[in-house]
């Protein structure tokens, strides 16, 4: 096909090698299904009772053995043609006799439920009848009770009984009392149907198994400590071939390889973000500062005794050691070489995880840090595989926000640095080999950003508090236009505000087009001193959908040759107009993928859902999407990778890869300290330059400088005063300037920001619509130049020729 064909004119080829379609192909439901195994973390299996013996009966218990969720709402939903639940797996393995009446009964009530307008997960535990478990007791001594959670876009979790209570007219009494009493007490925690249940179950059966099809961080205390509870899967949201995935785990059609991402600990206020999460819909204190997940738990003085599972955790049917072999220092490069083999009964995977211990210093640290990871090849019984890990003596450095050692620079203080090797943040194995600093050294001079404006203190080491000093930042978009409700500009469309532009018409004969930039005909720098003022605040804003889109295009300007890229939404897969008839293929959430802790599986799934949207003719995806998981409330955690940086960073930059190697542009968000979703786009993120620069940021810098990302998408929320599409520190100081960031910034879709003020900050398209009249107004005023302009949609055309 020629340049923009496809964009231009949306051929609906197929791109199989024998003129089949790709788009949720039989190849790639194997890839969602493998990545699903992948990443499914087995917490508990006492006695062995997993993988169960092929002929064994077992009664599968809960709704969700039949109300699967694939994956959470809003851009992280995709239409599908099928989803296969856990039943439907069991059923297509035919490993294991069911109790078939129990699945009648939970088939029933489900499609009940269904059919009073209740979506897919949010369904409500129904009662079981005593006599219906005294039949199922009596078929078998074997249960598996599977529980659901589902959030979305636009929600956070519920944390006590003070969060507003959303009762459908359409629901049945029992059915309201349920629902309510779930958003009055958290889905972290059990239901008290779902406590019934379980308790039922226990009374009546030996052996219990617990699937949990979640997003994120739940209540684990209540299955932790519990004898009667043998075994337990987290099986995440597995996409829409997760129940396949999870029956062929516990029927031992494969291994689990899966290591937890987050901390697991015993309470909701275990977690120090739990107590300000909720504080205000206005803002946000991460008085956590840099001691998240298992940076606390491993760190704070007695926070150990609160976990039920550490940060890396997962168990396997095998048995794995290691042992070091060496570990060197060579031109500021660590190394360490380990021996892997396995020692149990059958074939699996470990991963490998390097942790340093930075000695407390003027700054205080963390405990540990992870630093490296490596995951084995499949490894039969008896073999043996050596893995390298390696650490880049930069990265052990930390960042000096206030003058202590050096200010606004990444310093590793003297001292001696060590190494712990294992397979979890708590288990490990200190290693004979230390780096020594003698004197402080600077790694990094920077310039102080993002200062905090509100943030009045923040945790150290020891449990204790320190005061910050706050100042009003440094923005140069302070003063402009007369202010204007922004939120007035909430889902207004390209088609009307561009209606007239596109009757311009096509290409005359003389003008030449970005084609010919493309050929060599005509250089970029020249077509740039073509295009009108018009022109080129067009290129700003979001254009009209075409073909099975839905989010909106970049370019489409037909008189000079630019085509309208369309977009499309990420990261559970490529997400279309429903109404088009066109389903793709639905991954596992991004907890999941991450929780494989595999970046060759990573940038299969990339690759994967890139030749969707090609196929489909759309050219950027708006994935993957990386904050931080620092709390269990965050609605959208399970679009988010981990709550450690470097695991985010490294998954997400080689699904990055793995898109961009088939030319469709990759968008990482939200760019960034987007981790409440209440109030979204006023609510201020209120934290360190440290905690910044160390957790929150550090995952997209990761990608920037590993990956290459041709866009990254600013965040709706404010940072320390500050809307991040307008923070002219975070878009060109840090990115452009610090990371060397070369491509496009995109906003959010209708965020509150000045579109002006977003263009003098580094954002360089606002989406899904641009403001015309508001850049008219400001050009007209001096407030912005034609450079401002040709800057930003410069990056626009330097992304379409890329594609």
């Amino acid at each position: 096909m020629n340049k923009w064909q496809r964009i231009n004119y949306q051929p609906g080829t197929p791109l199989g090698s024998k003129g089949e379609r790709i788009t949720a192909s039989q190849a790639h439901l194997a890839l969602s299904k493998e990545a699903a195994r992948e990443g499914m973390v087995l917490l508990k299996n006492e006695k062995a009772l997993l993988p169960l013996p092929k002929g064994s009966k077992i009664a599968l218990f809960g709704k969700a053995t039949i109300d699967y969720v694939k994956g959470g709402g809003g851009s992280g939903d995709v239409t599908v043609s099928h989803i296969t639940n856990l039943y439907d797996g069991f059923t297509q393995l035919d490993s294991l006799l069911l109790c078939e009446e129990l699945i009648d009964f939970y088939k029933k009530n489900v499609d009940k439920q269904y059919a009073r307008r209740r979506e897919p997960g949010l369904t409500v535990e129904p009662e079981l009848p005593d006599p219906l478990l005294d039949r199922a007791a009596a078929f078998c001594d074997t249960a598996l009770i599977s529980l659901c959670r589902f959030s979305g876009e636009g929600w956070d979790r519920k944390a006590s009984n003070d969060q507003a209570v959303i009762v459908s007219e359409a629901w049945t009494d029992d059915t309201a009392r349920q629902s309510q009493e779930i958003f009055e007490r958290g889905d972290f925690y059990l239901s008290r149907a779902e406590e019934a249940l379980i308790e039922k179950v226990k009374s009546r059966f030996d052996k219990i198994i617990i699937n949990l099809n979640v997003g994120g961080m739940v209540d684990s205390s209540w299955f932790a400590g519990d004898d009667r509870i043998q075994s337990v899967l987290l099986s995440w949201q597995g996409g829409m071939e997760g129940g396949l995935a999870a029956a062929e785990l516990f029927c031992g059609a494969a291994n689990p390889s899966g290591k937890l991402v987050d901390s697991f600990a015993k309470e909701l206020t275990d977690y120090p973000s739990t107590e300000n999460f909720h504080e205000s819909p206005d803002y946000v204190d991460y008085t956590d500062d840099i001691y998240v997940g298992y940076r606390f738990f491993e760190t704070l003085p007695g926070a150990s005794k609160r976990l039920n599972y550490p940060f890396g955790f997962g168990l396997s049917y095998t048995d794995f050691s290691f042992t070091p072999l060496s570990a060197e220092l060579i031109d500021d490069l660590i190394k360490v070489d380990v021996n892997l083999t396995n020692r149990g009964d059958c074939e699996g995977r470990e991963v490998l995880q390097l942790y340093s211990q930075a000695p407390q210093g003027k700054l205080g640290k963390p405990s540990k840090e992870l630093k490296a990871f490596k995951k084995s090849r499949l490894l039969k019984r008896g073999e043996s595989e050596i893995i390298t890990l390696e650490i880049p003596l930069e990265t052990l450095a930390s960042y000096d926000d206030l003058g202590r050692v050096q200010k606004a620079a990444y310093v590793l203080e003297k001292g001696e640095y060590r190494f712990f090797l294992g397979n979890s943040s708590r288990d490990g194995i200190l290693l004979d080999f230390s780096y020594q600093v003698k004197e402080n050294r600077i790694i990094e001079q920077l310039e102080s950003r993002l200062v905090p404006t509100a943030l009045k203190k923040r945790l150290l080491a020891d449990g204790t508090y320190e005061e910050l000093p706050t100042g009003p930042g440094n923005n140069p978009n302070e003063h402009g236009l007369e202010p204007q409700n922004t939120a007035d500009w909430e889902g207004m469309m390209p088609q009307s505000r561009f209606e007239n532009y596109h009757k311009r018409g096509l290409p005359g004969e003389e003008e030449p087009t970005l084609l010919d930039v493309w050929t060599g005909k005509e250089n970029l720098d020249n077509f740039m001193t073509r295009l009108k003022e018009d022109d080129l605040i067009h290129l700003l804003g979001g254009q009209p959908n075409r073909g099975v889109a839905n989010t909106f295009g970049w370019g489409n300007i037909p008189r000079l040759g630019i085509p309208n890229a369309m977009t499309a939404d990420g990261p559970a897969g490529v997400r279309i107009e429903k109404q088009c008839g066109v389903t793709t293929t639905a991954w596992p959430c991004a907890t999941l993928l991450a929780s494989t802790w595999d970046e060759e599986i990573l940038f299969a799934v990339g690759e994967a859902g890139a030749k969707e949207m090609e196929e489909n003719n759309l050219a950027i995806w708006l994935t993957p999407a990386v904050n931080i998981h620092r709390s269990p409330l965050c609605g959208r955690n399970f679009e988010y990778y981990s709550e450690d940086p470097l695991v985010s960073g490294k998954l997400a930059a080689a699904m990055v890869r793995g898109i961009q190697s088939r030319g469709i542009a990759a968008t990482v968000k939200h760019f960034a300290f987007n981790n409440k979703e209440t109030n979204r786009k006023e609510s201020d993120s209120r934290l360190s330059e440290r905690a910044a620069r160390e957790i929150y940021l550090k995952a997209f810098e990761i990608i920037v400088k590993e990956a290459d990302p041709w866009a990254i998408m600013s965040a709706y929320n404010m940072v320390n005063g500050h809307r991040t599409s307008e923070c002219h520190e975070l878009l060109e100081d840090i990115l452009r300037g610090e990371w060397g960031f070369k491509g496009v910034v995109t906003s959010d879709w209708w965020t509150r920001g000045e579109h002006y003020k977003e263009l003098l900050a580094g954002n360089d398209i606002k989406m899904a619509c641009g403001t015309v009249e508001r850049l008219k107004e400001a050009l007209e005023k001096g407030l912005i130049r034609r450079t401002d302009l040709e800057r930003s949609a410069r990056r626009v055309l330097e992304l379409l020729l890329r594609l």
